[in-house]
C-alpha cells in the first residue's frame, strides 16, 4: 500500500476506460445476484489470514495507494476521501437511499467504508485531510469472493451497522506506533466481522436495487402481483402458496429460483419500497405504518432500519419531496 503526500492530477486512464465501458459493467454486474441461501454459503465459506492493519493519518492532498493483489478493507474514522477505483465492476452502496449502483469512483465520509478485493488498483485522495483504518486481508479461498464486484464503497456504513463500525474504528496501531498489542486471533476475528458486514452491506442493497417484476411464469407473477397491489395485507406462505395454485414447498423454491429471495422477504421488499414513496411523498410515519400492516409504530421502525439503515423519521427528513435535505 503505497502512501503519496500529493493531491491526485487528472483522470487516471483506468478510469477514462471504465467509463468508456459503462454499458458493458451494467452487463456484468447484473449477473451478480445472491439470494440467502448462497450469500450464507459465500460468507460462511470465506477464510482469511490478516496482514498489515493499522491507522493512517492522510494530510490535505494525501493519497493511499491500494496494491493490487491484495484484499484491502478500508474505514473512515474521521474527514474525507475520494475513492478512485478502475475497477469493472465496482459498486456504490448508498445506505440511506437503500439502493447500490455503478461507480468508479464515490466520496466517503466519517463512518464510510471501502472494500477492494485486489483486481485492480485503486487510489484514496484526501482534500482536507483523514484518519483511516487500514487493513490488509489475504483470502485463503479466492473462489468464495470471486462473484463479488472488484470494489465496494458503502456511504453510511456506521448507521447500518454501528458495532461493527465501532470495531473498525478501534483496529490498528496509530502511526508510529510498532504493533498493535492484544491477541492476534482477536484482531483477525474483529477484522472479519467488519469485512463480512461490508460484502452483506453490498448483497442486500444490491439485490434489492434489482427486484424483478415479472417472471415469465404466470403463476408466480399473479403471487408477486398480489404483493404489490395489498403490501400492507398479512401475507402468510400460505396465502401466497393459495393465490400461486402450488403447495407452500414448491412456492418457496420456485420464488427463490425466480426472484432469488424467499417469499418473506418478498414481502419486505416490497412493503419497505411502497414506504419510502409514501414518506417521500409527505407521508406520516404511523400513517405509514398502519398502510404497510404494522401492529405499531416502534416495530415498523425497527423493519425500515433493518431494511435501509435509518429510522423512518430520519428518512422522510432527508427525501420528502423526493429532495435530500
Amino acid at each position: 500500500m503505497a502512501e503519496v503526500n500529493s493531491p491526485c492530477t487528472g483522470e487516471s486512464p483506468a478510469l477514462t476506460r471504465c467509463r468508456r465501458n459503462t454499458s458493458r459493467t451494467s452487463v456484468v454486474a447484473s449477473r451478480v445476484t445472491f439470494d440467502p441461501a448462497t450469500l450464507e454459503s459465500v460468507l460462511s465459506s470465506l477464510d482469511v489470514q490478516l496482514g498489515e492493519t493499522r491507522q493512517r493519518s492522510l494530510p490535505a492532498g494525501g493519497r493511499l495507494g491500494v496494491d493490487r493483489g491484495v484484499l484491502t478493507l478500508v474505514y473512515v474514522v474521521a474527514g474525507e476521501v475520494t475513492g478512485d477505483a478502475s475497477s469493472e465492476t465496482a459498486c456504490a452502496v448508498d445506505v440511506a437511499a437503500g439502493a447500490a449502483s455503478l461507480c468508479a469512483t464515490r466520496t466517503l465520509l466519517a463512518g464510510d467504508a471501502f472494500l477492494s478485493f485486489g483486481r485492480c488498483a485503486a487510489s484514496l485522495t484526501s482534500t482536507s485531510g483523514a484518519r483511516l483504518m487500514t487493513a490488509e486481508v489475504h483470502v485463503t479461498s479466492p473462489n468464495a469472493v470471486r462473484p463479488l464486484p472488484g470494489v465496494i464503497f458503502v456511504t453510511g456504513f456506521a448507521r447500518l451497522e454501528p458495532a461493527a463500525a465501532a470495531l473498525a474504528a478501534q483496529l490498528g496501531p496509530g502511526d508510529g506506533d510498532a504493533t498493535r498489542t492484544g491477541d492476534p486471533m482477536i484482531c483477525r476475528l474483529m477484522v472479519t466481522t467488519v469485512l463480512l458486514s461490508v460484502i452483506r452491506a453490498w448483497a442486500d442493497r444490491d439485490s434489492a436495487s434489482r427486484l424483478p417484476l415479472t417472471t415469465g411464469d404466470d403463476y408466480l407473477d399473479r403471487v408477486a402481483a398480489a404483493v404489490r397491489d395489498e403490501p400492507g395485507r398479512l401475507w402468510t406462505v400460505d396465502a401466497l402458496a393459495t393465490i400461486g395454485a402450488m403447495s407452500r414447498t414448491v412456492l418457496t423454491e420456485r420464488f427463490r429460483a425466480a426472484f432469488g429471495r424467499s417469499p418473506a422477504s418478498y414481502v419486505t421488499e416490497v412493503r419497505m419500497r411502497r414506504a419510502q414513496e409514501m414518506l417521500q411523498s409527505g407521508r406520516s410515519v404511523s400513517e405509514t405504518s398502519r398502510a404497510m400492516g404494522y401492529a405499531s409504530d416502534e416495530g415498523f421502525s425497527r423493519a425500515f432500519r433493518r431494511h435501509v439503515g435509518v429510522v423512518p423519521s430520519s428518512w422522510r427528513a432527508g427525501h420528502r419531496g423526493g429532495v435530500a435535505v
